[in-house]
């Protein structure tokens, strides 16, 4: 039985392939194995654990699901949870290098801080928005010359004034009574990394555009709230992706010299060596910072030391948010989502055998 349940939980990990890999969590896969799947069964094996977790990026365990769920959260994470992005630019004047189109396309790659649940969808058509759909920004910059600049002096900085244009330039106009709801601060575009401190140039934000003296910039712009299967700028996530915790077993004692190369096979903090009679002895530490690269595998003194794998069902699931909101309601987010869906096929499942 011990044999059973390691196949159906455990990806080999051989030198020149991997066995084991489909999932198995079905009935009848094994003979003689109970594993009719049961809703009170999988309440009590699944399992989520918070490794580590910021305004900006969370890392989780998910274990006991099969990994068509945990994909499902993956994708609607990417391409259908809500976000709020520029989608109209209403350019006045543009005498800078780059072309209105281009410039339109990097405005709207700005992540905005907005939260997108306090929004409604844009209706189609409309070029003006309302305040319950629609944020409005302005850009106005001129770059001059600096009447202070040494005559020596060959550093832009140092030259003009205003020459570049950073996502900090966006000043953020409110519409109807939305100056009462949101701060400035609240709606405007995300800085930086907000989980460490910030350098002088990432807190002037994203570089837009550059200019010379006499150049400039005035346009009016609406952010609206999308999805990532629209565009990718709606998409709330910089990524988000999953891995399966690596299996390492030591199949026999590895010592001395060969425990130090031992060692050296695997990702820092895998394998440690400890004490024993005098001898260094490998011992594994913590499998889950493995990169499986399976070096150990091409050396023939280690290659039958170790049995590596991964388990099947215990899953490593990393988000990083652009800021608009943290990591966690993020997957609150995409459990909604996936809730809805499920929601809206049973419901045509119900009407189906009606009809029928």
């Amino acid at each position: 039985m011990d044999n059973i349940k390691r196949s159906r939980n455990l990806a080999v990990m051989q030198q020149h392939e991997v066995i084991d890999t489909s999932s198995s969590l079905y009935s009848g896969t094994y003979s003689d194995y109970d594993d009719r799947w049961d809703l009170k069964k999988f309440k009590k094996q699944l399992e989520m654990h918070v490794i580590r977790c910021d305004n900006t990026e969370m890392e989780f365990d998910i274990i006991s699901i099969d990994p068509s769920i945990v994909n499902a959260f993956r994708r609607i994470l990417l391409s259908e949870v809500p976000s709020m992005a520029i989608e109209k630019v209403f350019m006045y004047n543009n005498t800078s290098v780059i072309p209105d189109e281009v410039l339109a396309h990097r405005l709207g790659l700005i992540p905005l801080k907005a939260d997108p649940r306090k929004f409604e969808y844009r209706q189609e058509g409309d070029l003006h928005g309302t305040e319950q759909d629609t944020l409005e920004f302005e850009l106005k910059v001129r770059c001059s010359w600096n009447p202070d600049k040494s005559a020596e002096s060959t550093d832009p900085d140092e030259l003009y004034i205003n020459h570049k244009v950073y996502s900090t330039h966006l000043k953020w106009i409110p519409i109807g009574t939305q100056g009462h709801l949101f701060r400035a601060s609240d709606v405007g575009p995300t800085v930086g990394d907000v989980s460490r401190l910030l350098t002088p140039t990432e807190k002037k934000g994203v570089l837009i555009n550059k200019l010379r003296p006499g150049q400039e910039l005035d346009m009016k712009l609406h952010a609206v709230k999308g999805i990532g299967k629209d565009h990718a700028k709606f998409s709330p996530v910089a990524t988000a992706f999953y891995r399966l915790l690596p299996d390492i077993q030591l199949t026999r004692s590895v010592e001395g010299e060969l425990a130090e190369k031992l060692q050296k096979c695997f990702s820092p903090g895998v394998i440690t060596l400890v004490e024993k009679n005098g001898k260094k002895v490998a011992k594994v530490h913590d499998a889950r910072y493995d990169s499986c690269s399976r070096n150990v595998l091409r050396h023939e003194d280690l290659a039958d030391c170790v049995q590596l794998g991964r388990v099947k069902d215990h899953f490593i699931f990393t988000i990083e948010s652009l800021g608009a909101m943290p990591p966690d309601a993020l997957f609150r987010e995409s459990i909604r989502v996936l809730k809805g869906k499920c929601r809206k096929f049973l419901a045509e499942i119900n009407r189906g055998y009606g009809d029928a």
